[in-house]
């Protein structure tokens, strides 16, 4: 038994969550956490968030068995972050959030409050200077905000800061019934509209105690994969394009165009935003729906090999990214990072193979993985997995089963969370109901929480011409962290 199994096995399970269990931990039992996470290497923090007084951490055994431990807040508790620098972020959001304070944390600077004067961590040497980038940007771009210290042309650190777009998400879905509280998941990140949909939805059935039909499990499935393929399309012409590569970008452009049009036909939606809610979805696939689909498929099916050959036959944009923005296997490993970010540096971790009420399990998908980190590889796995999406949605459309939409969901009260595998990487959601169905508690995690520390490392001895490229490589939302 690993140390970290032995700390959780003295917390009370608490009764009524699912799918996944929840155990409370007391002051000594969640400093005995912290401990034993810094003595294991197993085991992964997926996140770390404020509740009533309280602070909780949903983990990842290597085995894929997830689980929230809670602990006291009050006045403080043991911070994970010595142990897993991935909890950092969320410790400074949680003091920022709720006022509770993370003992001995490695960063007890605000994240989400801007009220206090910007302080900056420290860079030093001879003939260093600095560029402040943002968060109002020349491009139609999320904002955010970035500290270079340079040598030259070389950076020597970054730094980003976020909260420009914080907007109360988790506090206006508080009280909320679960059809209502499902708007605001759906635009915690827009381009990954479906996966956070998702992720809630399942949170929610789970606390109910409830499933969607099958027919809403496969169309589900259906439209996070079709949401990867927009997103793979249009980060892999970004980066492109970035690289002043601009011939890729344009076809991979008119590309994602035919998809997001197709999914309008399908779903009434081009990003298919509130179609997946809690109990099922919102309508059914229309009937031309699947004939475009099909239609946009092929299309992308039959352009990606030569757009392919273009990328790897062009030695000025090998030149460009391959060895640019390398981000090491084990720091990937210690802040558990899932996605391509975490895939091209050789973590074969994807949420799409634990067990879940989706359809996965039959459809096989195949895992794509590279060891280099660089941005090369990350454009690499990000082809990979188009094939593989593509695969799969022929498979759904092929053998999509018949039946209703949703299923009821009765008032009542419960605990449940879901990890839902977007295209970034896996979202996660847990909540918890009042006795009339409401919402009580809420949480929502972008995986990009874990990726902006790893840009900053991969930024790192690169030129500062090519942190477009890396940034767009690795695509973190801003919003997906502005909580």
């Amino acid at each position: 038994m690993s140390a970290l199994e032995a700390v959780l096995r003295r917390g009370a399970a608490v009764a009524g969550a699912a799918p996944h269990a929840r155990l409370l931990l007391d002051a000594e039992g969640w400093a005995a956490l912290a401990d034993a996470l810094a003595a294991d290497d197993g085991g992964a923090l997926l996140a770390l968030w404020p509740g009533q007084r309280s602070v909780h951490a949903a983990l990842l055994d290597d085995a894929g068995r997830m689980v929230v431990a809670s602990g006291p807040a009050a006045p403080g508790y043991a911070a994970l972050s010595p142990a897993r620098p991935g909890a950092l972020l969320f410790e400074r959001a949680a003091r920022d959030l709720a006022g509770i304070v993370a003992e001995g944390a490695a960063d007890a600077r605000p994240w989400l409050d801007h009220a206090e004067e910007t302080e900056w961590l420290p860079a030093e040497g001879p003939g260093l200077h600095r560029i402040l980038v943002g968060p109002i940007h020349a491009g139609v771009i999320e904002p955010g905000q970035f500290r270079f210290s340079l040598q030259g042309e070389a950076v020597v650190r970054l730094e980003v800061r976020l909260g420009f777009t914080h907007k109360g998400t988790l506090s206006l879905m508080r009280g909320k019934p679960p059809w209502a509280a499902a708007r605001f998941a759906a635009r915690l990140s827009g381009d990954s509209t479906v996966a956070h949909s998702a992720a809630f939805a399942l949170a929610v059935e789970a606390a109910c105690g409830v499933a969607a039909p099958p027919r809403a499990q496969a169309l589900r499935v259906l439209m996070l994969e079709w949401e990867r393929v927009a997103n793979h399309l249009h980060d892999w012409g970004m980066i492109c394009n970035d690289a002043a590569f601009a011939a890729i970008h344009a076809e991979t452009g008119r590309l994602r165009e035919a998809v997001l049009r197709a999914a309008d036909a399908a779903f009434g939606h081009r990003l298919m935003m509130d179609r997946v809610v809690p109990g099922g979805v919102a309508a059914d696939m229309s009937g031309e729906g699947a004939a475009a689909l099909r239609s946009a498929a092929l299309a992308v099916r039959r352009a990606v090999p030569g757009l392919r050959r273009i990328l790897e036959q062009h030695a000025s944009l090998q030149d460009r990214l391959a060895g640019t923005g390398v981000i090491a296997a084990a720091l990937v490993r210690r802040f558990a990072a899932g996605g391509v970010v975490g895939r091209a540096s050789g973590r074969a971790f994807d949420a799409r193979l634990l067990p879940s009420p989706l359809p996965y399990a039959a459809l096989s998908p195949r895992l794509a993985t590279r060891g280099e980190g660089d941005v090369a590889a990350r454009v690499a796995v990000r082809i990979e997995e188009l094939h593989e999406s593509l695969r799969m949605v022929t498979a759904l459309l092929d053998t999509l089963p018949d039946g209703p939409l949703e299923a009821p969901l009765p008032p009542r009260a419960g605990e449940g969370s879901a990890l839902i595998e977007g295209f970034r990487g896996e979202c996660f959601a847990w909540v918890s109901l009042d006795d009339g169905g409401a919402i009580r508690e809420v949480f929502l995690r972008d995986p990009s929480w874990l990726h902006w520390p790893l840009l900053e490392a991969a930024v790192q001895g690169n030129i500062v011409a090519d942190f477009p490229l890396i940034n767009t490589s690795v695509n973190g939302s801003c919003s997906g962290c502005d909580l």
